[in-house]
């Protein structure tokens, strides 16, 4: 038994999510014709209440469109320094967009609004980039699966009203959110512009994110996400598999919320550990005591078919999700209270 806690991505579709992908009745998607692509669409565009909904191969090539049909060359947009499309998007910001990114030292990967205010550069200043978009990410991924309070994420929406710049949501984790904090994804619909929500994480499916907007900017996307290589033909087999997943996995994430509590309970009680980072959904990010060797940890619990990730600068994190079962769970909070140095 291999237990990977590595990521939430590593999971494999259920029975029943596999029946739904062999049932999809499919079409060719670049002419809008496949028919399981568009109800996906649709059922998420009515979810958070916004005009237009596409499909992505992949959260990062969504982030790329929105971030693409929201600036112009030469521009800036404001982001925590922890952001995914700054450090986990292969510098696409720089390549697709021609966009540069001012950063912001958050909490947790979570920006504050008066620190927004404070980032933008004067309209009239032409020696510096026009600030034109800013990029939040809840729930955070290098912050720990931290949540925003939504309460700043609607002030941080008006000094974006104030500035007219634009707001996208890089949600490859806002199911998580949503669970966890009981919220209504309308009232994300209602303060950002662009959200991208992923299927393949906490939602188990093999594949698949879709990019959410107000109609006005959604009108490109369809053109950036040709130009970004990411026409798909019959795309109603994954299509299939989301729906699946909305209908059936949701909820569910509570289960893994749990996990990861329990996980972090376990690790905080641990004179190995020097720091557990707060656990609000199903990421553990946690730091060994510095006379304890990183690789010699993570060696250790490769030996016994466990696998979590090294984030650097000696940030370990463990991931909880559909594939972890109770069995698994016991077993590995067993070898944490028994590792001994």
């Amino acid at each position: 038994m291999t237990i990977d806690l590595r990521s939430d991505t590593v999971t494999k579709p259920t029975q029943g999510m596999m029946q739904a992908i062999m049932n999809a009745e499919v079409g060719d998607d670049v002419y809008k014709e496949d028919p399981t692509a568009n109800k996906l669409e649709q059922k998420l565009a009515d979810m958070f209440g916004m005009d237009a909904a596409l499909f992505f191969p992949t959260g990062s090539m969504a982030n790329q469109a929105a971030i693409k049909m929201h600036t112009q060359p030469g521009e800036q947009l404001i982001a925590d320094e922890w952001a995914h499309v700054y450090n986990y998007e292969g510098g696409g910001v720089s390549f697709n967009s021609g966009v540069s990114c001012k950063l912001i030292e958050g909490n947790r990967g979570m920006i504050k609004a008066a620190q927004v205010a404070e980032s933008i550069n004067p309209p009239d200043f032409y020696h510096s980039p026009l600030t034109s978009l800013v990029c939040l990410e809840n729930t955070t991924n290098k912050g720990g699966g931290a949540c925003y309070d939504f309460s700043e994420i609607e002030k941080i929406r008006k000094v974006c009203n104030d500035h007219n710049l634009g707001l996208h949501l890089d949600g490859a984790r806002i199911w998580n959110a949503l669970v966890a904090k009981k919220e209504d994804p309308k009232d994300y619909g209602k303060v950002f512009d662009t959200i991208s929500v992923c299927l393949s994480k906490g939602l188990g499916t093999p594949m698949g994110s879709v990019l959410l907007g107000k109609s006005e900017i959604m009108k490109k996307a369809m053109r950036v996400r040709k130009v970004l290589g990411g026409g798909m033909r019959q795309i109603g087999f994954m299509a299939a598999a989301g729906i699946y997943a909305l209908d059936n996995h949701l909820e569910r994430l509570a289960e893994d919320h749990k996990k990861a509590s329990e996980i972090s309970e376990v690790l905080s009680n641990q004179s190995y550990l020097k720091k557990v980072e707060p656990t609000e959904t199903n990421i553990v990010i946690f730091y060994l005591s510095e006379e304890i060797s990183e690789e010699k940890f993570m060696s250790d619990l490769l030996q016994k078919n466990i696998k979590i990730s090294s984030m650097g600068q000696g940030k370990l994190r463990v991931v909880t999700h559909v594939d972890y079962t109770d069995e698994m769970h016991e077993t590995f909070l067993k070898v944490l209270k028994n590792y001994s140095k």
